[in-house]
């Protein structure tokens, strides 16, 4: 078969014109990044605020593979397959990270028929929203240690500062550095680091604010440090978010591209869902509702991490539920919840599919608690044998769960048909029923303990002495009342991602607490959970190659 790159590059895209004339926009609501990429103007939000909201449909997953197991494939031949019917669908994705796509899990464009092109673009430069979120990011940074060297007229404390540079790559050997050495004239020295750029505070912002004086807003409110006194110095303190914004200014702009198969798709943002909260923009899929009647969306690795933080993050701060989710489930990833090793998942096992299946259970049970129907699409593999299929199949039919095959890795919106036709089913149904997790007013500590127990299935919480302290600082200075975004592996439902299966004699291990007045949210690291990946032996980034004429190869 084609690889990935193959098949985008065979594509014959439609004019981006084209595809925004099928989703009811015209030339002038674009801002055209070539052919085939747009931005959309800040107009089309006034132009379309008359539009009735269509349909959200919300795909998540089971607990991963390290390799992935096609959640955003799902998500995009669930799309064409809507348009296969006669639906008007638009897809709203988050863009891809440089740190992964070369290193081991790939892109973010899908894979196989039911990608999001052009392929190439997206998963390097695309729009340059990435470079535009590291550039803010450490334009910060940068004041910050400037007002040091300058005498420190804020009186910051340079052994409390709590905001870090960051780059999209994996580099370990950044996650701990000292800086300002080298003489008076090279700043002041001290302790820093940095995180991958989808962990970015700036990152969070993009994907929650509602427009550009929003963005410029919050961005003042990033607290980055303390001065001698224990008190906060914020952002704006520096008077560093007016030009912060002006490099966000194109960036805030949701993309549009196409699918393999023209389906429209707005792609904006990226924060990973391990380490941050794993959604695409507020504006994007808000937009998707109004040019769409069915929008889908997706949220990053298992269901504990981004479908958790979709429902108490996202839809908290911007006033949206899904009517429908659709949990990703494949035989590989749960025979590897079962005990198979990765190098084993394409041999039949069906003892180990059966051991796994308690996965898919636990998160069957955790999506109920926010009183969203849920339809299971088994993705196939070739691999996958009729006896492993049918169990799965069995086992959602005895729990009353819909459950469809999808095959659109092989046959694009063709092979997401039944999968299709059961998402319609329950959308017909209108049974949702919203709710969160927890309150506001829920103390924060009580609400990790909240999605510990609920979501993750475990005893209890452990607190970290220094994590416990901040907690209460971070309730002391009003924020108390904010959402809890969890760093946690992905592998596992636990902070331990050899704990396979659907494990229950656990505590969750919580290092650090840090507040992110900006995004609106509080993060927490738990076990070993890194906010800056490294690259694995033999990184992805060995295959990938550009020719003399300039196409890429190698590239999935």
């Amino acid at each position: 078969m084609l690889s990935d790159i193959e098949i985008a590059q065979g594509c014959q895209m439609r004019p981006i014109v084209d595809v925004a004339a099928a989703a009811g926009l015209d030339a002038d609501d674009l801002e055209l990044y070539g052919k085939y990429k747009a931005k959309l103007s800040a107009d089309v939000w006034n132009k379309t605020a008359g539009n009735p909201d269509g349909k959200l449909v919300l795909v998540t997953a089971i607990n991963p593979t390290p390799a992935g197991e096609g959640k955003t494939t799902t998500t995009v031949g669930l799309g064409q397959a809507m348009a296969k019917l006669g639906k008007k669908a638009m897809i709203a994705l988050r863009e891809p990270s440089l740190g992964p796509v070369f290193g081991i899990k790939g892109g973010a464009a899908g894979g196989g028929y039911a990608q999001v092109v052009p392929m190439e673009d997206i998963n390097l430069h695309f729009t340059g929203d990435m470079h535009a979120i590291t550039a803010a990011n450490n334009l910060l940074c940068a004041m910050l240690d400037n007002h040091l060297q300058q005498g420190n007229a804020l009186g910051i404390d340079p052994r409390r500062i709590t905001f870090t540079r960051v780059m999209d790559m994996n580099d370990r050997a950044l996650r701990n550095i000292t800086i300002g050495l080298g003489g008076k004239v090279n700043g002041v020295p001290r302790e820093d680091h940095f995180m991958i750029t989808v962990a970015s505070e700036i990152m969070a912002i993009l994907c929650l604010a509602s427009d550009l004086q929003d963005l410029k807003k919050r961005f003042g409110d990033i607290l980055v440090a303390y001065n001698y006194a224990g008190e906060p110095v914020y952002a704006r303190d520096l008077k560093a978010e007016g030009a912060m914004a002006a490099l966000m200014r194109d960036a805030i702009k949701p993309n549009l591209v196409q699918t393999l198969e023209g389906t429209p798709c707005l792609m904006h943002g990226g924060p990973f869902a391990n380490i941050a909260h794993g959604c695409n923009s507020v504006q994007a899929t808000k937009l998707a509702l109004r040019l769409a009647d069915i929008a889908i969306t997706e949220a990053g690795f298992g269901a504990d991490l981004g479908a958790e933080k979709f429902m108490d993050i996202k839809c908290r701060k911007a006033g949206i539920s899904p009517d429908c989710i659709v949990i990703v489930a494949t035989v590989r990833a749960l025979k590897y919840n079962g005990g198979v090793p990765k190098a084993e998942l394409n041999t039949p096992n069906l003892a180990a599919l059966e051991r796994g299946i308690c996965n898919l259970d636990a998160h069957l049970d955790n999506m109920k608690k926010f009183g969203v129907p849920t339809v299971v699409a088994i993705n196939a593999f070739p691999t996958d044998t009729a006896e492993e299929m049918d169990f799965i199949r069995q086992h959602c039919a005895a729990r009353g769960v819909r459950v469809a095959l999808s095959e659109v890795f092989a046959k694009g919106g063709e092979g997401g048909k039944a999968l299709a036709e059961e998402v319609l089913a329950v959308l017909e149904e209108g049974k949702a029923d919203f709710h969160m997790l927890y309150e506001d007013e829920l103390p924060l500590e009580d609400k990790i303990r909240k999605i510990a127990k609920e979501i993750y299935g475990a005893l209890g919480v452990t607190i970290a002495p220094a994590a416990h302290k901040e907690l209460q600082n971070i309730t002391a200075l009003g924020f108390g009342n904010l959402p809890i975004c969890v760093a946690k592996t992905q592998y596992s439902l636990s902070d331990d991602p050899a704990l396979l299966g659907r494990p229950t004699e656990f505590v969750v291990n919580v290092r650090t607490a840090r507040l992110a007045a900006g995004a609106g949210f509080v993060v927490v690291e738990t076990g070993a959970i890194m906010t800056m990946p490294g690259l694995p032996k033999v990184p992805a980034a060995e295959k990938i190659d550009v020719g003399a004429g300039g196409t890429i190869t190698g590239l999935f």
